[in-house]
Formats: C-alpha cells, sequence, structure tokens
C-alpha cells in the first residue's frame, strides 16, 4: 500500500535527515523497511555526485548524468519520506527542526549537510568569483566559458581578449587540478576546432596553490606526477602563493602578482556547514565534533555523518578526510546501530576503511594512492573511471555518463557546448 502523507504522526520513532548528500542518502536506504519513520531533509530534490561536477562545466556531461531525484530514491519503502526544505535551526530541547516549511519534529537528528564555499572571510572574491559546489552553479560556470570564447572571437581590444581567454583557478585540491586538465583538453582538442580565429596560446590556463605542491592531501609522488600532467597540458602551475583580492577583472596575490582575467575560479577551500542552534562548544573547525558512535558532543540524540562531522582518533587526529568514502561508511554505521537499538543490542564503534585518495587530469593522465601504493597514467584512469561510475546513483546515470565518455575517447569530443542561460556572478545564484 503506497504511503499517502510526506510523514504522518506515528508511534514509530523519527529519524530527520539534514542533507541528502553521500552520507544522507546511504543513511536513508539502509533504514529503509525498518521500524523507523525516516525523514530527509534537502533543499535541492536532487542529489548530486559533485565529484563530476567539473564535467558538467566544461561541456563533458549534461547535469541529469550526475544527478538523482531524491523522491525515486525514496519511493520504494513505505517508512522513507523526502521534503524540500531549507533548514535554519535546531532546537534542542523541544527536538524539533525549524525550516522555510515549518517546525518539524524528530526522536533522533542526524545532520549530513556537508560543506560550503570558504572565502576566508574575503567579501570580494565571494561576490565576482566562479565556483562549483551545485549543478546549477557548474551550468553557470559552463556559460560564463563559452560566452567569454564567444566575447573574445569578436574582441578589438588585445587585452580584453587575453583577459577573456585567460582562465585563472585558485586552489590545486582535486576540484582545481581536474578542472584544470579538463581546461588544457579543450583547449588541445575542442577550442582549436570550433574557434580557428585563436593561436594556440592564446588561451592561457594558470593553477594558484598556496601550498607548495598541488594536490597536497596527496603524496608527494602523486602530486609531482600531477604536476607533471598539467603541464603537458600547458597549464602554469603556481604554488606558494595566495589570492587576495578579485574585483571582476583583476586577480591580485600576496606577490605582488596581478592577472587580469574574466575567467576566475575559486576552488581553493570549504567549511562545515553547521546549523544553528547546537552548543558552540561542539564546532570545532567548522564541523561538530562526534564520538566513535558518530553522537554530537553535548547534544542529546543528535548525530552528525560526513563532512560535518569531525571524530578524532589516533589514525586521523584531524578527522576524516572530507570525501564520499567516510560518509557512505559511516551512514551505514550508524544505520546499522539503529538497527541494532530495535534489538536492545549495544552500538559499534565506527572504523574507517580508507580506500585511497585519487585525481583524474585528462585523457590516460590520473593519479591514485591507495595505502603506501601509488599509481598514475593509463592504469589510474582507468581506476578513476570504475570507481567514479560505481558511485554514480542510478542505472541510467551510469550509462550515460560511460557511454559519453566513450564518444569523447573515440571523437576527441564533448557535445555539450551550450549556452542554456546567461552566465550570473555565482553570489547572486
Amino acid at each position: 500500500m503506497r504511503k499517502k502523507h510526506m510523514f504522518p504522526e506515528s508511534n514509530s520513532e523519527r529519524i530527520v535527515i539534514i542533507g541528502g548528500g553521500f552520507a544522507g542518502i546511504n543513511l536513508a536506504k539502509s533504514l529503509s523497511n525498518t521500524a523507523y519513520q525516516v525523514v530527509l531533509l534537502d533543499k535541492q530534490n536532487y542529489h548530486a555526485f559533485q565529484p563530476l561536477l567539473y564535467q558538467v562545466s566544461t561541456f563533458g556531461l549534461e547535469p541529469d548524468s550526475i544527478a538523482y531525484p531524491l523522491r525515486k530514491l525514496l519511493n520504494k519503502a513505505d517508512n522513507l519520506y523526502f521534503k524540500l526544505a531549507e533548514v535554519t535551526s535546531i532546537n534542542c530541547d523541544q527536538k524539533q527542526i525549524h525550516s522555510n516549511i515549518g517546525k518539524i519534529n524528530y526522536d533522533k537528528l542526524v545532520i549530513c549537510t556537508g560543506t560550503k564555499i570558504n572565502f576566508f572571510g574575503n567579501d570580494a572574491i565571494k561576490k565576482h568569483a566562479y565556483w562549483m559546489k551545485s549543478v546549477s552553479q557548474a551550468l553557470n560556470l559552463r556559460s560564463r566559458i563559452l560566452e567569454n570564447l564567444e566575447k573574445a572571437s569578436n574582441a578589438v581590444d588585445e587585452e580584453e581578449k587575453k583577459a577573456l581567454l585567460r582562465f585563472v583557478i585558485a586552489g590545486a585540491g582535486p576540484t582545481g587540478v581536474e578542472l584544470c586538465g579538463a581546461l588544457g583538453e579543450l583547449k588541445q582538442h575542442i577550442f582549436k576546432e570550433d574557434y580557428p580565429e585563436f593561436d594556440s596560446d592564446d588561451i592561457e590556463i594558470i593553477l594558484l596553490e598556496g601550498q607548495s605542491r598541488v594536490l597536497p592531501v596527496m603524496s608527494k609522488t602523486s602530486s609531482q606526477n600531477a604536476e607533471n600532467y598539467l603541464k603537458k597540458l600547458s597549464v602554469k602551475v603556481i604554488t606558494d602563493v595566495m589570492v587576495t583580492n578579485y574585483d571582476g577583472f583583476e586577480v591580485k596575490t600576496n606577490q605582488d602578482e596581478v592577472f587580469s582575467t574574466y575567467n576566475f575560479i575559486w576552488s581553493a577551500g570549504v567549511k562545515g556547514a553547521t546549523v544553528e542552534g547546537l552548543d558552540q562548544d561542539a564546532i570545532v573547525k567548522h564541523r561538530y565534533k562526534v564520538n566513535e558512535f558518530h553522537e554530537v558532543e553535548n547534544a542529546k540524540d543528535i548525530y552528525a555523518l560526513g563532512d560535518i562531522a569531525l571524530m578524532q582518533t589516533s589514525a586521523f587526529p584531524d578527522g576524516h578526510p572530507q570525501v564520499a568514502q567516510p560518509a557512505i561508511q559511516q551512514a551505514k554505521n550508524l544505520a546499522n546501530n539503529f538497527k541494532a537499538a530495535l534489538k536492545n543490542k549495544k552500538p559499534k564503534a565506527f572504523e574507517y576503511f580508507d580506500k585511497g585518495t585519487m585525481a583524474t587530469i585528462g585523457r590516460h593522465k590520473a593519479v591514485v594512492d591507495l595505502n603506501k601504493t601509488t599509481l598514475s597514467g593509463t592504469i589510474a584512469w582507468y581506476i578513476w573511471m570504475l570507481v567514479h561510475l560505481w558511485f554514480l546513483v542510478g542505472f541510467r546515470n551510469r550509462i550515460i555518463t560511460f557511454a559519453n565518455w566513450i564518444y569523447n575517447y573515440i571523437k576527441y569530443d564533448k557535445g555539450a557546448r551550450l549556452i542554456i542561460r546567461k552566465s550570473k556572478p555565482t553570489a547572486k545564484l
């Protein structure tokens, strides 16, 4: 019998999950057909596979390849409910959530709000830069790139043309490196065909990193290999430099360097998307401190998972990495603990199994760290593709993404070079 209400009053314990990222959807799915009433809240009606947002922005994939409707994920179980809502605060004493659709009571609350872009207090960069944290922002960046290429093809002033064709990316983590790699391949294989009026050197890609090497979260070997791959794609890598300002035209750094560009992309950091209402002592470095059972410090019946959770252990004194695997594993462990509670069994402490870190820079160019083993080149590229296909939500998404990759590989082409709507500063989206 199909459920007729969004989440009716019930004698079952209500578990409310805030956030439909990797942690949120895996927790909800793992609790399907249990004695709990599970309510998932998110301000979007879809789960986005964020590791592939850069491919949407660089014409490799359409958004429906990497996004999946949350309602479709939950409609197979009568105890799972979804509500499109933006949570504004939590009332711990009354065990109640305040949101733009009203108040929602909970018995257990799980915060899976993930991260948001960290501008380190620089309002000018926030106002003028472009970044990718959602599908709409990736599409916005796609429009920006194509619009500026078209403007450059008609530009009379040489300095204006250079600024339209110069791409400056701040932050050499996986997002920044993969975006630069994609732009480098576009420059080599697509832009020269679509825009024969440009010389090969007209398009400039600059990657800025505040630390001493790219991919600082990975091994030094992988970092060096990644930088070598980027240079082969004509990406200029500058390390030990911090961006101090961007006014919409000039990028300024702490080394007194100035880069004129209309394409400035910020990928230099994230911070936890905390929710108002919890004890501030439980928040460290914009993440909620949790114990080995995922319980938020000084908060009864409140849990945190994934990027927003800070679980400090001897192996991970700064918490687990803010990537998909910890979120998925934590969600499954908490789900098992909730199921165990129904049978009056003790919860199990979380133990993270590190499955490695990876990044791709382009065709046959990728790096993978697996424990103490590092891989690069073609084999790492195949591993990257298989892992990302596997963790895409939905069989259709996997098929469409794989078909797009095959087409791009054979034809050296990316078909999604469409300006669907005019771009605007990301802060105004």
